[in-house]
């Protein structure tokens, strides 16, 4: 059901609406059979709106949506009379979604706030009237314009994890279990790789009912840039994390070297993520004493603060919250 139940890609086709045709129409008067044209603009056609909404968390709702069709606008008509606008599509999303056309890739729209609407594909302009194109030297002008065709194509909706801070790591290195220890949180656990399949999101409590969002994302192996394992859907939802905790457990055969093929694996993705607010947490300490501790000290980064947590034992995590919360706030203010 995880797997089933986390939908972060969907591929559509999307058309709004063709315009109305603007009227070609001529009034006739009790006592004037030649009062001049009266033809009416045809009506926009319907737009395609995005919109953000912080009650969805996956793209499951837009599965079986695959042809998302706008209405058309309605003829001009005498009497100068406007044809109806098409109605609009309004798709709703949750917030970090993209939406990009699949031939160009080009960024199409992106909603980020809840309640931001943004109109995708606009619908084609309703065509003049005949009234419209009346000028002294012609009176009686027997043209009117069609309305424009709407925007169509294949376009995918893209979603990117919104979350403060993010869990990166190797498959079972405790990423799963320190969100359920410092959220309510409830991800599947188990002593095997790739137990995480899909995001998970927890709502970290704060001092003075201050709060931040984790998110545990399926976990890294080497060659993940290149599309290997979960690769680019895993990928994609880090560049979205203000703050990134990278997860180490205390049983590795080089601490060191974990965190420079993690890093390197982000490098190869996305260069800027190298720019992240970056912390270390070494997972499963509560086997090191204080001599191995120190030992792997000496042998992580500077300049990078590192942690020496047990998830279930509750040892350090107050410390790391403070760290975090530090980070994300020197984060909003830069």
């Amino acid at each position: 059901m995880e797997k089933g139940n986390f939908v972060d890609y969907i591929r559509i086709f999307a058309r709004s609406g063709k315009g109305g045709a603007g009227s070609m129409h001529f009034a006739r008067t009790k006592f004037n059979p030649q009062a001049g044209p009266d033809g009416g603009d045809g009506g926009r056609g319907g737009h395609i709106i995005l919109r953000g909404n912080t009650q969805l968390w996956t793209l499951l709702h837009l599965r079986y949506y695959k042809n998302v069709l706008a209405d058309d606008g309605e003829r001009g008509d005498k009497n100068n009379c406007t044809g109806a606008d098409g109605e609009d599509i309004i798709i709703e999303v949750p917030l970090g979604t993209i939406a990009r056309d699949e031939e160009t890739g080009e960024v199409e729209a992106e909603i980020l706030e809840d309640g931001q609407e943004v109109i995708w594909l606009p619908g084609g302009r309703g065509g003049l009237g005949n009234s419209n194109f009346a000028t002294a030297t012609n009176q009686a002008p027997e043209y009117a314009q069609p309305g424009e065709m709407g925007l169509e194509g294949w376009k995918y909706l893209e979603l990117k994890i919104l979350a403060d801070v993010g869990l990166v790591g190797f498959p079972n290195a405790g990423k799963s279990t320190l969100l359920s220890v410092v959220s309510a949180a409830k991800p599947k656990i188990a002593n095997y790789a790739f137990t995480t399949l899909t995001p998970q999101l927890g709502m970290v409590p704060y001092r003075d009912n201050k709060s931040f969002c984790m998110a545990d994302l399926p976990g890294i192996i080497e060659g993940a840039a290149e599309g290997k394992g979960l690769g680019h859907r895993f990928l994609r939802h880090i560049e979205r994390n203000a703050v990134l905790l990278f997860v180490i457990p205390a049983d590795s055969d080089d601490h060191a070297k974990e965190f420079k093929i993690l890093l390197n694996e982000l490098e190869q993705y996305n260069p800027d993520l190298l720019h992240k607010r970056m912390l270390i947490a070494i997972s499963k300490s509560d086997m090191l004493d204080d001599e191995l501790k120190e030992e792997i000290s000496k042998t992580l980064p500077e300049g990078i603060p590192h942690f020496f947590i047990a998830s279930v034992m509750n040892q350090g995590i107050t410390q790391l919250k403070d760290a975090l919360w530090n980070a994300l706030t020197e984060t909003n203010e830069a």
